[in-house]
This record gives structure tokens, sequence and C-alpha cells, in this order.
């Protein structure tokens, strides 16, 4: 029978995790239960849940800084942030509709996954907005490092190696967080009929000006770019884009359709309710156009791409049983990494879900496993 335990404070998760690492009870971690199927499978009974640690300890709206449990849901920290006019700039995505789960999103899971969206390109990534961190490690001590502001941040930067960890180095228990002034206004210059190659130089040329572009999308032969900001602002760098790319066909997209446009680039809509493997593809954006249209022709693979070209969400049919060595022999040539998010249970088990390391940067790997987790009861193997 499965165990689950519930911590509802700090002290007590610690309490937990010591107690699991004299036992050697490994754990599985589970934030808000939205992520449940992406890494590798992992064998044990006992699940730790943060979904009682939850709520905002601190926002200063002048200071452009929150602090939050890490079981608070995202949902919490967005309403509250409304409410100033602020919001997460760098966009997390909601997997629920693509992985097909009922959880919550939480700011632990968030941070623990670095979910990134769409605005990544301009303002960073996850990481590039956390000012600092609470959690307990395998040992079941409590640590943090940073603070409420940048400057904080000194020696090892602990709150950026805990982003993206999955867990498998400390169980977050508060995260600091940056805040920033939502846009006033905000239009998308949408060009049809573009292929990869065609978008990606579309792309490269339109992230080069001085318009400071939100978002650099492309899907089903659509090309997108997002213009945020003060509104004559926006206006005015629209219509400089649409004279520079006047041999080009473009619409102006607004209102309601553009929130809900970037929401479905952000949450993958198109891909959603399949039963095809996903792949998270990341390389130099004018590598996109060669790597997706041999995929393409090897395994029959969709793609769409995000961040200028940078990221490429890789759809291959269900009917391929391990298409892993195929697209990552494909990428070898670019350096890129290739994760694979969605697919069957069977295919995680037998497939490196993440990209496999280096083997320098494996020991180091290895080694700050062994510092944080050294009985390996962190989420064991969910990372290969």
């Amino acid at each position: 029978m499965s165990a689950l335990l519930t911590p509802a404070t700090e002290a007590e998760l610690a309490e937990t995790v010591a107690d699991a690492a004299a036992s050697h009870t490994r754990l599985r971690i589970r934030g808000g239960g939205t992520r449940s199927v992406i890494g590798q499978t992992i064998e044990t009974d006992t699940t730790l849940s943060t979904d009682r640690l939850t709520g905002i300890t601190l926002y200063e709206p002048g200071s452009l800084n929150m602090v939050v449990r890490a079981g608070t849901p995202l949902d919490e920290v967005t309403s509250a942030l409304a409410t100033e006019n602020q919001h997460l700039a760098f966009e997390p995505m909601d997997h629920r509709g693509l992985l097909g789960s009922n959880g919550t999103p939480t700011v632990g899971g968030m941070v623990a996954a670095a979910i990134s969206g769409p605005r990544r390109l301009l303002v960073g990534a996850c990481r590039d907005h956390l000012l600092g961190v609470r959690f307990v490690n395998g040992r079941g001590e409590v640590l943090k490092n940073g603070g409420r502001v940048m400057k904080n941040v000194t020696g090892l930067d602990l709150a950026k190696l805990m982003c993206g960890a999955y867990g498998t180095l400390g169980i977050l228990t508060e995260v600091s967080l940056k805040t920033l002034p939502r846009p006033e206004t905000a239009c998308t210059l949408a060009f049809p009929g573009l292929t990869v190659a065609q978008a990606t130089d579309l792309f490269c040329s339109a992230l080069g000006t001085p318009y400071e572009i939100s978002g650099a999308a492309w899907q089903g032969g659509m090309a997108f770019l997002r213009l945020e900001g003060f509104d004559l602002q926006v206006q005015n760098r629209a219509a400089q884009l649409q004279a520079r790319f006047r041999d080009l066909d473009s619409d102006r997209i607004e209102g309601a359709g553009h929130a809900a446009l970037w929401r479905d680039i952000r949450d993958l809509t198109a891909v959603q309710g399949r039963d095809d493997t996903l792949w998270r593809l990341s390389l130099k954006p004018t590598d996109a156009a060669l790597l997706t249209s041999h995929l393409h022709d090897r395994l029959g693979a969709e793609a769409s791409l995000d961040w200028g070209g940078g990221l490429i969400w890789l759809s291959v049919p269900a009917h391929h049983a391990d298409p892993a060595p195929v697209i990552r022999d494909a990428l070898a040539p670019y350096g890129g990494h290739a994760t694979l998010t969605r697919a069957p249970e069977d295919l995680r088990r037998c497939t490196p879900v993440f990209q496999p390391q280096a083997p320098a940067l494996a020991r180091i790997s290895e080694g700050l496993r062994a510092r944080f987790d050294p009985n390996h009861i962190l989420n064991p193997g969910l990372m290969g």
C-alpha cells in the first residue's frame, strides 16, 4: 500500500526527510501533481507532498518582490500580483492540458522544473527571476540562499542550482521571486505561409532590431512576433516592423485574440489530447530548419518553434517505438539538447528522458547529489 506524507511546516518536512534518510526510504516528491509523468519512473511507494506548505509570506509591490511558500497554487500568486498590476514576467506554462493531468500548478513545482514561457527570450528564464530559496536537503537539513534583492546572492548560487533540479537535490519550502509590472498593451504581428527556414530568418532579423520583441513563435506555417509596452510605443514599433518586412504578408492581432493566441502557444494547445510522443529540443535558431526537415523525413515528426527558433517542440507519431536514438543522433552535430516531455511509461522506462550528460558534467552532477542527498532518497532515478 502506498504511503502519502503531507508535512504542514518546514520543520515537520525536515523531520520527515531526516527519518526517511535514516531508514533509507526513497521519496517521490510531489508539488501540485501537474508534471508527475515527466522524467524517469521512480520506483517507490512513498510520496511526499508539499501541498500543505502554502501562503504568500511577503509581498512588496514597490520593491518588485514576493516571498511565497512552495506549495502555494500559482493561481493564488497570479491573482495577488494582478491586484497590483504585476506579473511573473517569465510566463510559466500550464502543463495540465498537454500531459492530461488534473493537479494544481504550484510555485515550488514551477521552480523545481524551471518552467519558462514565450517571454523568456526578452526577460530571461525562471531562474533569472529567482532571488532566493529555502529548502530541505536529503539529510533533513534546512538550507537557505539568496534574499529579496539580486545583490544578496553571493557565493554559490543555490537558488539557480535548485531551479531545474526536479527535487533531486532538495525539497523547496519557500522561494523569493522578482515581479514586474504588466504591460499596458500588446499586439502580435502574424506572418502566414512561412516555412521554418523563412520563420527563423524573420526571427533573427526582427530580434536584431531595437523594437523589443517579447515573443517569437512559429506553428502551422504561421510566424508570430509579439510586442508589449505602452500603447503608442507598441503601435509605432509594430508599424516599423511591418515596414521593415513589407515583402511579407502580415496582420495585426490585438485584444482577446492576442491573449488567447499566446496562451495557446505557451501551453501547446495545438498538440494536446494526442497519443504521439512529445520532445523538447533546444539549439541555435539558425539550425532549426535543417534539423526539423531531417526529423520530418526520418520520423514524420511535426514541429512548432518558440524563443525565436531556439526551442522546438517535436511531435513524433506513436508508432515509433523509440525515436530517441534518431532524434539525439540528428541533434548531436548541433550541440543541442532533447528532453522527452510526453510519452507512455514503457518508453520512459527504456530511454533516457533527459539529454545524456558529457562525462565531466555527469561527474559534477553525481558529486552534487552525493553532497545534497547522500542516501539518494529524493526522487531517485528521476533524472537518470
